[in-house]
């Protein structure tokens, strides 16, 4: 894929349609298939985050342009006014327009934005899956020691992504309350780093060290030195 930064609001970039079935969707359905062309989308803009630092903040305007071997899409972060009436754009020349927030535009920005799929996500009870980065492995070998508790309420994987470690953790039922969570998520941190770096990114560009069961894992490859 390739990608040109056009400001600080404005990204394009161009991805072909061999390049988009090999990251596993055909191209029927990236135009009839909602669901997978989000993915698709979310996809690419996790690429575009993490190699030109583009965060998405809030509402952005799309536009798609089919090529004869691919799309070209320009993506712009909008603002939208304090009476929530416009979306004011900034342009590749620098100025700003302002358009009206109707019914068209609504379903335009839903159907091609969706909702944001951040690398921490949330609900009411907390945290229930991040990933952090580890600049050495012996620092994952010291807290596979470190941390001992049953990892049963939660799922793992480690990959290894440009000479960096990253561990991903989803929470996957209700035996941690929201206080117990965040004592797991903390020691975690003790050892790791925050990082921008994405689970869909991992899965398609790193490779799969550990999955599941991580710590105990580390632990029968490197045990305790006595």
């Amino acid at each position: 894929m390739e990608i040109e930064r056009i400001n600080d609001n404005t990204v394009k970039f161009y991805i072909s349609y061999a390049d988009i079935e090999d990251r596993g969707f055909e191209r029927e359905e990236i135009w009839y298939n909602r669901e997978r062309s989000e993915q698709l989308f979310w996809q690419m803009m996790d690429e575009v985050h993490y190699k030109e630092d583009f965060i998405v903040d809030g509402p952005l305007w799309i536009q798609v342009q089919a090529l004869d071997k691919g799309l070209e899409i320009i993506v712009t972060k909008a603002q939208v006014s304090k009476d929530g009436e416009n979306i004011e754009l900034s342009t590749e020349n620098g100025k700003t327009i302002d358009l009206s927030v109707d019914e068209d535009i609504e379903y335009m920005l839903e159907s091609k934005f969706g909702k944001s799929s951040n690398k921490n996500a949330e609900d009411e009870g907390g945290i229930l899956s991040l990933v952090l980065r580890f600049d050495d492995f012996e620092d994952v070998i010291q807290l596979s020691h470190y941390f001992q508790e049953d990892t049963n309420a939660f799922q793992d994987s480690l990959f290894f992504f440009n000479n960096k470690y990253y561990f991903y953790l989803e929470f996957i039922d209700e035996s941690l309350d929201g206080d117990e969570r965040e004592d797991v998520i903390s020691k975690i941190f003790e050892f790791g780093k925050d990082t921008d770096v994405t689970i869909h990114y991992l899965e398609e560009y790193g490779k799969k060290v550990f999955t599941d069961d991580t710590f105990e894992q580390v632990r029968n490859y490197f045990p305790a030195q006595l």
